[in-house]
């Protein structure tokens, strides 16, 4: 029998427009979800962090300013600026977020690289785990020095982050502890990456932070 194609045409719109809702329902809400992870991600690295520090140093008036400053300029570098801070390249991040580390915790940090890149989303999220690294490492290897080293080769960027401290398992890792989850790994996953992170204890900790990036 003949169908006309007015009513093939109006049979294909019921079967198309809920399934073309439903993708672009699925699609906002992993969106969303996404938005959600990063703002939380953001909020552990800087905000609770400072505010743990704060509490450390609530004895010594001047820190705590200085603490207090220094993450009003980090809120303000997130919400209204663009990339990392006042910088361009992958080089210029990471040593930004060296000296912010140093500065918060007094640990010394040496930061060395094969290349360089400008920055971009994708590697503003690199150095964003980079920092959550070098964060863990100073609140909780007891080393004396931690070392940053960024490798650019044409089809990936990869960070390595490395101490010589106490080391850890995974399974020493509270729940309640989101630097290593959500901070580093997640983030890194979410940005198209991916990290690894090698510890024992006793044998201090490399994480290794890769993005694959397209030739040129």
């Amino acid at each position: 029998s003949f169908v006309a194609p007015g009513a093939l045409a109006g049979a294909l719109l019921l079967v198309l427009v809920p399934w073309v809702w439903q993708v672009a329902s699925e699609r906002t809400e992993k969106i969303r979800l996404e938005e959600r992870a990063e703002v939380a991600a953001r909020v552990h690295d800087s905000v609770l962090q400072t505010l743990a520090l704060v509490q450390r140093h609530a004895n010594d008036p001047p820190r705590v300013t200085a603490l207090a400053r220094r993450q009003e300029r980090e809120l303000r570098r997130w919400l209204y600026g663009s990339g990392y801070g006042s910088a361009t390249t992958l080089g210029d991040a990471l040593a930004d977020a060296a000296a912010d580390v140093e500065e918060a915790h007094g640990v010394r940090i040496e930061v060395a690289s094969a290349g360089d890149a400008p920055l971009d989303e994708p590697l503003s999220q690199l150095v964003l785990a980079a920092r959550e690294a070098l964060t863990n490492a100073a609140k909780h290897s007891r080393a004396d020095e931690i070392s940053v080293y960024a490798d650019v080769g044409p089809a990936a960027v990869s960070v390595f982050v490395r101490d010589r401290g106490v080391g850890f398992t995974h399974d020493d890792v509270g729940a309640d502890r989101r630097g290593l989850s959500e901070s580093i790994e997640a983030r890194m996953t979410r940005a198209g990456g991916h990290a690894t992170i090698t510890s024992a204890p006793g044998e201090g900790t490399e994480v290794e932070l890769t993005i694959p990036r397209e030739e040129t």
